[in-house]
C-alpha cells in the first residue's frame, strides 16, 4: 500500500474481502454489484423440472411413436438399444434447446416462468454463443458416460448448495455464469 493509506486501483485497505475474483481478474471487485440478486435454488429446480417435462413429454411420445415401447429394466439387448437411442434424442433435444435458448435470450421457459435468467459473471450479460453452448452442453453430455455420467451430473446439480459466494452448479463455472433473479426488487 502507498503512503497515505490509499491502496491502488480503488482496491480496499482490508484486502480482497469475501468477494474476490475466483476467476483470476485480480482486481478483488464483487463481479455482482449492480448485477440482480442471485436466485434462490428453489426456483432453480422448478425451472429446471419445468424444462425437463418441456422436452421429455413430446420426444418421449416421438421416440414411442418411432422405436415402440422401452423396458428401463430390461438386460435383452433389443431394449438396451432403445434405451440408448431414447436417451441419446432426448439428450440431444435438451442439449439443442438449452443452448439456443440461452445464447438466445438468456432463459429457458422454466426460467422464464420462475422469474430467472442466466448472466455472465464478469458483467450480467445474456451468455455469448460460447458460454451458452458450454453452459448446456456440461450440464448434458456427462451422461453419455455410462455410470458415471450420472454421479458427475448428480453434484453438477449439488454443487451450487455449497458453493460461496456465486452458488454457481459447475456447469455455471465452466462457462462463468451465475443465475440472478429478473423479479423487481
Amino acid at each position: 500500500m502507498p503512503p497515505g493509506g490509499t491502496p491502488p486501483y480503488g482496491g480496499s485497505p482490508y484486502g480482497a474481502g469475501p468477494y474476490s475474483d475466483p476467476y483470476g481478474s485480480g482486481y478483488g471487485a464483487d463481479p455482482l454489484a449492480g448485477m440482480p440478486p442471485l436466485a434462490n435454488r428453489g426456483r432453480r429446480l422448478v425451472a429446471r423440472i419445468i424444462d425437463a417435462v418441456l422436452i421429455g413429454v413430446p420426444v418421449s411420445v416421438i421416440m414411442y411413436l418411432i422405436v415402440g415401447g422401452v423396458d428401463y429394466f430390461s438386460t435383452s439387448s433389443t431394449q438396451a438399444g432403445r434405451q440408448s437411442t431414447v436417451s441419446g434424442v432426448t439428450m440431444l433435444a435438451y442439449l439443442i434447446y438449452e443452448g439456443l435458448m440461452l445464447a438466445n435470450r438468456g432463459q429457458t421457459v422454466g426460467k422464464m416462468a420462475m422469474k430467472i435468467r442466466v448472466a455472465m459473471l464478469a458483467n450480467g450479460s445474456i451468455p455469448t454463443g460460447q458460454a451458452a453452448w458450454i453452459r448446456a452442453a456440461v450440464y448434458t453430455l456427462p451422461e453419455i458416460v455410462p455410470c458415471c455420467g450420472f454421479i458427475f451430473w448428480l453434484v453438477n446439480v449439488l454443487w451450487c448448495t455449497w458453493d460461496k459466494p456465486y452458488q454457481q452448479c459447475l456447469h455455471d463455472k465452466a462457462a462463468k455464469t451465475v443465475v440472478v433473479s429478473t423479479e423487481p426488487r
